[in-house]
Order: C-alpha cells, then sequence, then structure tokens
C-alpha cells in the first residue's frame, strides 16, 4: 500500500511536470498622463479587468507619464508593433487626418451630452482610418472641458497677444496664430518644467492637466471658457489582437466597453473637484467675460471654417450630422 501510494504521488508528479504550461500573451501599453491622472488610472483598470477575465492568459503592462514613448510617439510605435496596444490625444495626430481634430474645435461641443453626440458621429470615420493603418480603436474618454491659465487677467482676446502660449495640438498653435501669441510646443509629461522655467506663461488645457502639472505654484488665474472636451483613445495593433483566440478578444473588447462607461462617468465627476482642487491653492477661478467669450466664439468659427476647407464633404457630412444629433 505504502508503494501504491509512493507511486500514486510520483506519477501525479510527473504528470503535472508533463502538462503544458497556459500560454501567457504580454503587451505593452504606453500612455502620456501620470500614474495618478485619471485616463491612467481607467487604463490600468482596464489591464486588471483583461487579466482577471483571461486567467492572467493576457497580461497588459501600462506604461504612464510618456515613459515608453512620447505622446506623439505612442500611434506609430503601436503602428509598427513595438508596442501592442496605447493611448494617445486624438487631437495630436490632426495633422495626418482632420478628422482626428474635430473635438477640438472651440465651442463645437462644450458639454459632455454634446461631447458624446459628436463621438458617435465622429467614432466611424476614426474606425475607417485605424483599419487602413492596421489598428483597432477599443475605447475613447473624455476630458474635463478645457479653460484658459494664465498669470495676469485675461478680459479680452486681445490680453493674449504676445504671451507665450502652450501649445500641444495643430488647433492650440493656429489659435495662438489668430490671437497673436507666441505658440510653444509643450506635451503634458514636460508641462511642469515648462511653467517653472517661465517657458510658458499662458495655456488652454483641462483642469485635469491643471491639476497634475500643480499649475498654482506658476499661474494665478483659470478661466473656465468650457472650449472644448477633446478625447483620448485607446487602441491596440490589429494584427496583436488578431492573434488572441477568441475568448481572450472577447474579454478585451468586455473590458475595453467597461472602461469606456467608467472614463466617461468618471471626468464628469472629476471636471468640478479638479477646479475646487485649484481654488483651494489659492487660484482664482472665474468665467471669461462677455468680451473674452465673444472673441474666443469668432476664433471658434474660424477653426470650424478651417477644419471643414480640410476635411471636405466627409467632414462636412460629420458636422451635419451632429448638427441633427444636439438639435
Amino acid at each position: 500500500m505504502k508503494h501504491m501510494t509512493r507511486f500514486g504521488l510520483s506519477l501525479a508528479g510527473a504528470l503535472l511536470l508533463a502538462a503544458p504550461a497556459v500560454a501567457q500573451t504580454k503587451w505593452n501599453l504606453p500612455a502620456a498622463y501620470p500614474a495618478d491622472n485619471f485616463h491612467t488610472e481607467n487604463l490600468n483598470a482596464f489591464a486588471k479587468d483583461v487579466g482577471d477575465a483571461t486567467g492572467g492568459k493576457l497580461q497588459i503592462t501600462v506604461h504612464g507619464n510618456a515613459s515608453l514613448f512620447k505622446a506623439p510617439e505612442i500611434k506609430r510605435a503601436v503602428q509598427t508593433g513595438q508596442a501592442q496596444a496605447g493611448e494617445v490625444l486624438m487631437s495630436l495626430h490632426e495633422n495626418e487626418d482632420p478628422v482626428y481634430g474635430l473635438d477640438v474645435v472651440p465651442f463645437l461641443a462644450t458639454s459632455f451630452d454634446q461631447a458624446k453626440k459628436l463621438w458617435d458621429v465622429q467614432k466611424p470615420a476614426i474606425e475607417k482610418k485605424f483599419a487602413s493603418q492596421g489598428l483597432m480603436l477599443l475605447f475613447a474618454v473624455p476630458w474635463p472641458p478645457q479653460g484658459i491659465f494664465a498669470k495676469k487677467d485675461i478680459n479680452t482676446v486681445e490680453d493674449l497677444k504676445g504671451v507665450k502660449w502652450r501649445s500641444y495640438n495643430p488647433g492650440t498653435a493656429r489659435i495662438a496664430e489668430l490671437v497673436g501669441a507666441q505658440p510653444v510646443t509643450v506635451q503634458a509629461a514636460d508641462l511642469p518644467q515648462a511653467l517653472a522655467t517661465g517657458v510658458v506663461t499662458t495655456f488652454m488645457t483641462s483642469g485635469a492637466t491643471g491639476y497634475d502639472s500643480k499649475v498654482w505654484e506658476s499661474l494665478s488665474h483659470f478661466y473656465d471658457t468650457q472650449a472644448w472636451i477633446p478625447k483620448n483613445l485607446t487602441f491596440v495593433n490589429k494584427a496583436a489582437f488578431d492573434a488572441l483566440d477568441k475568448p481572450t478578444q472577447e474579454a478585451v473588447l468586455k473590458a475595453a466597453k467597461a472602461a469606456e462607461e467608467r472614463g466617461w462617468k468618471t471626468a464628469q465627476e472629476k471636471t468640478k473637484w479638479y477646479v475646487d482642487q485649484m481654488a483651494a491653492k489659492g487660484m482664482k477661478i472665474q468665467p471669461p467675460s462677455p468680451a473674452l467669450k465673444a472673441g474666443l466664439q469668432k476664433v471658434g468659427e474660424q477653426l470650424t471654417q478651417d477644419w471643414l476647407k480640410k476635411a471636405g464633404p466627409d467632414g462636412q457630412a460629420i458636422i451635419d450630422s451632429y448638427k441633427k444629433a444636439v438639435m
């Protein structure tokens, strides 16, 4: 009996050693924002959901704060297979195709409800563009509305003339041109340093980026213009996705759907929180004056015309669909 038990244990051990290990796939997902930014937290939750749903079969590692690739390099890195997935600010790539820049046209969509309707009509064009580049969209998450950060009173657009204006995409560079500011290209990861050294003194961004950058250490004013609501896109190299088995693909898509819903909800909840935090740090929070708002709306009208000129009939069709949706 003792021999039989030993034999049984030995056999069980041999069988365990002989059993094939579960094949594990590892993905890298570069992102541009700090670990405690809600976009990065949402990506980590997405990665955990995928890992849990697949029993660790697919492991996604999120690399935040532009630590793996700088923001403008992420999309190309995923296209060329240097990373399997990535997250980018969509409007970074407007020079590549106007469709990427629609959500940063000032005053086109200024509420989360409008931003969602704009995304619904814009999404098919993004998916088509991605498909032509060997990419697949997973989900989109908005930022809080954009406001103006400054170190002085800004009562009209004329007050922006000559200021060192941070641009981070073609749209913000064009705003600088229209108001007579000096554009300086600075991505989010480099903004704290640029503020500390005076490289930029004024810019438009969300309360989230202002908070991440501890903007109150360098600037004093925030004008809550709610000019536009940009979005980050999370996407995957299509060949990497196609290499997954069907249950793993389904787990990724299910986790992506949950991440999009969670991200939109968090963006809305966090909007007031970020503004409150900046006020608590001593920043002067105020709405734009009627003159500043009117001036910015003129800029917005010019940028809409610029965009339509670049985007042509396809762009006009998207704008028409959006206007019908918000009527």
